[in-house]
C-alpha cells in the first residue's frame, strides 16, 4: 500500500472522529470504562494467581514424632519418611526448636512460653515438603500410618481455598468483562456507522470509479483503531499509578506474610501493554462489525 493511500485513510480516520461528535465521545468513554475494569480484574486475578501458587509452594507437612519414641525410632520415622514417593525434603526440628518458633510466632505474648524452656512439653518434629505442592495431601495420609508418629498437620486447606476464591473471581471478571467489552464493541460499531451511512453517497461513487474494497474500508479500520487506542490512555495511565499506590501500600503492611503482589516492573507495563492491545482490538472488531454489516461494497 502506498504512503499517501495510508496517509490519506489516517487523515479521513480522524476526520471521521470529529465529525461524529457525541457518539465518539461515548465511544470512547465505553472503551475507557471497559478497560479500567479489565485492567482491575486482571490484575487481581493474576496477582491472587501469584499468591495462591506461592501459599501452595509453602505448604509443608508436619509430622509430631511420638514423645515415647527413641532416638533410633526417630531416625528410622526420617529414613521411612524420605522413601516415600514424592518427598522432596525432610528437616528435623527438635522440640526446642519448636518452642522458640512458637515464642517468636507469638512475638510478646510469646514469653509466657519461655516458662516451659527447662520442661519443654512439646513435640519432635519432622518438616517434610513435596516436590510437587499437589503431592502434599498424598505424602500426609502415607506419613499418618507410620509408627511413632502422634499428628501430622499440612496448610493444604489454606491454598485450596485460596484458589476457589480466586476462580471465583476469575468467573465474575470474565462474564463483567465480555459484556463491557460487547457494549464497548456496540457503540464502536454504531459510532462507525453513522459515518458509513453520511457518506453512502460518496462511497457509491467511489466504487463507480473502481474504488476497491481496501481502500474504501481503510478509513473506517483507522477510525476504530483510533477510537480504541484513545479509549486505552486514561486506563493505562490508572492501571500504572494504581498498581504503584498499592504496591507501595502493601510493601508496608508486613504483617500480613502472604501478601506478595507482583513486582511493579515487569507487570504493570505488560498490563499496560495487554489494554492497549485489547482496546486497540476492540475499537477494530467494532470496525470491521460496522463494515461488514452496514457497508455494500
Amino acid at each position: 500500500m502506498r504512503a499517501r493511500t495510508i496517509k490519506r485513510h489516517f487523515r479521513e480516520g480522524v476526520r471521521n472522529i470529529f465529525r461524529n461528535g457525541w457518539m465518539t465521545v461515548a465511544s470512547v468513554g465505553a472503551v475507557t470504562m471497559t478497560l479500567l475494569l479489565v485492567g482491575a480484574f486482571l490484575g487481581l486475578i493474576l496477582n491472587l494467581n501469584h499468591m495462591a501458587e506461592k501459599i501452595e509452594d509453602d505448604v509443608v507437612v508436619k509430622v509430631l514424632i511420638d514423645l515415647t519414641a527413641t532416638d533410633d525410632d526417630v531416625i528410622s520415622l526420617g529414613d521411612q519418611i524420605k522413601k516415600l514417593p514424592g518427598v522432596e525434603t525432610v528437616v528435623f526440628s527438635s522440640k526446642d526448636d519448636e518452642l522458640q518458633s512458637l515464642i517468636n510466632s507469638m512475638g510478646q505474648g510469646g514469653d509466657v512460653w519461655k516458662l516451659y524452656e527447662q520442661e519443654n512439653p512439646l513435640n519432635n518434629a519432622y518438616i517434610v515438603k513435596a516436590d510437587k505442592p499437589q503431592e502434599t495431601e498424598n505424602i500426609a495420609k502415607q506419613v499418618t500410618n507410620l509408627a511413632h508418629v502422634d499428628s501430622v498437620t499440612y496448610g493444604q486447606e489454606v491454598a485450596q481455598n485460596l484458589f476457589k476464591f480466586t476462580s471465583y473471581a476469575r468467573t465474575i471478571g470474565i462474564i463483567l468483562i465480555a459484556g463491557l467489552v460487547l457494549t464497548a464493541i456496540f457503540l464502536i460499531s454504531n459510532t462507525i456507522k453513522l459515518t458509513i451511512m453520511a457518506r453512502s453517497r460518496e462511497i457509491g461513487i467511489m466504487k463507480l470509479v473502481g474504488a476497491t474494497n481496501g481502500f474504501i474500508r481503510g478509513p473506517f479500520f483507522v477510525e476504530g483503531l483510533l477510537l480504541g487506542v484513545l479509549g486505552s490512555i486514561i486506563p493505562i495511565v490508572g492501571v500504572l499509578a494504581g498498581y504503584k499506590l498499592v504496591e507501595n501500600s502493601i510493601t508496608g503492611v508486613s504483617s500480613i506474610g502472604f501478601v506478595e503482589i507482583l513486582p511493579f516492573n515487569p507487570f504493570a507495563w505488560e498490563l499496560s501493554a495487554i489494554i492497549l492491545i485489547v482496546g486497540a482490538g476492540i475499537g477494530i472488531w467494532g470496525s470491521l462489525m460496522s463494515v461488514r454489516k452496514f457497508l455494500k461494497v
